[in-house]
């Protein structure tokens, strides 16, 4: 899961799990508000692209991994004796959102959620790497640690996906830029330590 293997240009500022250590709470929380939204990305995508053959059979049971993954953090929190509480503003992803290109073809729309979804699941993956490598709590480690695989399987499942309706180049190159800009928005966001992105 190093940064060659996600293609990450910036990694996580090295306070960010220190900080979000000691606001588990937070993290949590946000983390479950992530999972619901990956599970949604994903029937979403089946909802527009329902033609798509491989498409749906690659995501069906990612939506329902996602969903697994949002039952399992509700688990922590309530374990801890913490609540849902509402989601916040996740400045991360509405940054992301901005470098989406709108138009082209079909497919070349396809190819831009399709991306964005991977990076989204590359960024939380090498979250869940810190998780499980430093934080102190042995069950939360052990529980990052599964979730970290997860993820990064969706991350390839995503690129591998683009590279079936687009060509391999086209969506390599559109990669490289994305990966780019991630590493810009990441530069310029206000640090913080109680988001899981």
């Amino acid at each position: 899961m190093e940064k060659h293997v996600l293609g990450l240009e910036l990694p996580t500022d090295p306070r960010w799990i220190n900080i979000a250590e000691k606001n588990i709470e937070d993290i949590l929380v946000d983390h479950a508000y992530c999972e619901q939204k990956a599970a949604s990305a994903c029937i979403s995508l089946i909802i527009t692209y329902p033609e798509r053959v491989k498409l749906v059979e690659a995501l069906t049971p990612v939506v329902a991994e996602e969903w697994g993954h949002f039952e399992r953090v509700m688990e922590q929190l309530t374990k801890r004796g913490f609540h849902l509480g509402f989601q916040r503003k996740d400045e991360y992803v509405d940054q992301l959102q901005k470098i989406v290109k709108k138009g082209g073809s079909r497919d070349q729309q396809l190819m831009e959620k399709l991306l964005l979804n991977a990076l989204i699941e590359a960024r939380s993956c090498e979250r869940f790497r810190l998780l499980w490598k430093e934080i102190g709590d042995a069950e939360l480690s052990k529980f990052y640690y599964e979730l970290m695989v997860s993820e990064a399987g969706h991350y390839k499942c995503f690129l591998r996906l683009a590279k079936e309706y687009m060509p391999e180049e086209v969506v390599e190159n559109r990669w490289r830029e994305i990966l780019s800009q991630e590493a810009e928005i990441l530069e310029h966001l206000e640090f913080r330590g109680d988001r899981l992105h």
